[in-house]
């Protein structure tokens, strides 16, 4: 059996950033996990944009607020991260999509207010580069045309426009999209579009609506493996902006994130176990032994040291009874509220959130999990991702940025001990 130097539990944003930041240091690299967030993403990468959750303060500097949260809990992951080693850990991020066929954009040191498919805005860090023209759009309520697809569900330009009542020149327009009937998949039509006989068609059934637009937007439907060529193949067809906006999850953003790690990851040497969960882990020593799957099909994998980046309840990395929430593969300690009926608030949207929300690991500086004893478990076990406590990810809108920065900060710390 190999022996490798990390093995990655869990494939969301988190660990499949740190099967990257692992392989890019010259580490052999496993990694094993189900389906994880990142198939539901809207591709948006948050970094910080709502601290103190209770008075729903938005910031437009995300670094900003950084500090203001590792001031007002010190206790958050991401008091163990420096900014340079938020902004450094992003940067490869992006730069690996990039290389990828996904292009991503923002402004340093801001937030932007991007378009949703609700009609919303919602302040995120980066965005794929294939909704910046929404932005662009939003911003100067330029006279927009917004399409959407008879039988497309998920999002609905004349909702966009009823929401946006402050955007006079927006427009709608439902369409039926060429080739197809039906019920409508995003993924089944962004494959379609590759085929540039079926953007020339889409773009003629457009065409004749366009009047006194300069943007055109559209359901994100526009390609899985490069987006931005066939933005510039519709824009030229068109002869006006385009931009893509996220439909309701699982949108394609997912997916085209997936492909893009599914692509690039093995290049780079990691070997992947999909859809397999680590269904038992055993530390003898110097060495963690894990048994990913079950049956038949189930592999054993050692390794020298791990990232335990599993994600919560959605991605199985937490597990809750009716008494109490456990951590599924090391049956780490989990930080929770003490009695059952503490998990929750009364009112479901008390916008302080629930204390469930934040329940997770403790962790050491170098995100190492606390065992019972209060010390490290083991000194080369690192956890990273949603499954980290102190932090409420989904109403701090930090989700992705956080996975990654303390994704990249585990793995320079296990790298230092190997």
């Amino acid at each position: 059996m190999k022996t490798y130097d990390v093995m990655v539990i869990g494939s969301g944003f988190a660990g499949m950033a740190a099967s990257l930041f692992a392989a890019k240091r010259g580490l052999s690299v496993v990694q094993a996990g189900g389906t994880g967030g990142i198939d539901f993403s809207t591709g948006f990468i948050d970094l910080l944009a709502v601290h103190p959750v209770a008075e729903q303060r938005v910031w437009e500097d995300p670094f900003a607020a950084l500090v203001a949260l590792r001031r007002d809990l010190p206790l958050h992951p991401y008091a163990h991260v420096a900014d340079d080693e938020i902004a450094a850990a992003l940067e490869e991020f992006t730069g690996f999509l990039e290389e990828n066929g996904l292009c991503y954009t923002g402004r340093p040191g801001r937030n932007t207010l991007a378009l949703t498919s609700a009609g919303t805005v919602k302040p995120t860090y980066l965005l794929p580069c294939s909704a910046w023209g929404g932005v662009e759009a939003l911003e100067a309520k330029a006279p927009t045309l917004l399409v959407d697809f008879h039988g497309l569900k998920g999002i609905s330009a004349r909702q966009i426009a009823e929401v946006r009542a402050d955007w006079p020149g927006l427009r709608t327009a439902r369409v039926r999209f060429p080739g197809m009937g039906g019920e409508l998949y995003p993924e089944h039509m962004a494959w379609s579009m590759a085929d540039q006989a079926r953007r020339i068609e889409l773009a003629e059934a457009v065409r004749p609506l366009l009047g006194d637009a300069r943007f055109v937007g559209f359901p994100a439907i526009f390609g899985m493996t490069d987006t931005m060529a066939v933005v510039r193949h519709m824009e030229e067809l068109l002869g006006r902006r385009v931009f893509e906006i996220p439909t309701l999850p699982p949108s394609i953003a997912g997916p085209r994130l997936r492909a893009a790690f599914d692509r690039g990851l093995p290049a780079l040497g990691v070997r992947t176990y999909t859809q397999k969960l680590v269904s038992a882990a055993e530390v003898s020593g110097e060495m963690f032994h894990f048994t990913a799957g079950s049956g038949s099909t189930a592999v054993r994998i050692a390794a020298r040291g791990a990232v335990l980046a599993s994600g919560r309840f959605f991605g199985k990395g937490l597990k809750a009874d009716r008494h109490a929430v456990r951590e599924a593969v090391f049956d780490l300690p989990v930080r929770q509220p003490e009695k059952r009926e503490d998990w929750h608030r009364a009112e479901f949207f008390d916008p302080r959130g629930h204390e469930i929300n934040q329940s997770g690991l403790e962790t050491d500086a170098a995100l190492r999990p606390l065992g019972a004893d209060g010390r490290p478990f083991h000194p080369r076990l690192h956890a990273a991702g949603a499954i980290l406590a102190h932090q409420d990810w989904m109403r701090m809108k930090c989700g992705a940025g956080l996975a990654i920065a303390t994704a990249c900060k585990a793995v320079r710390e296990l790298s230092q001990n190997l």
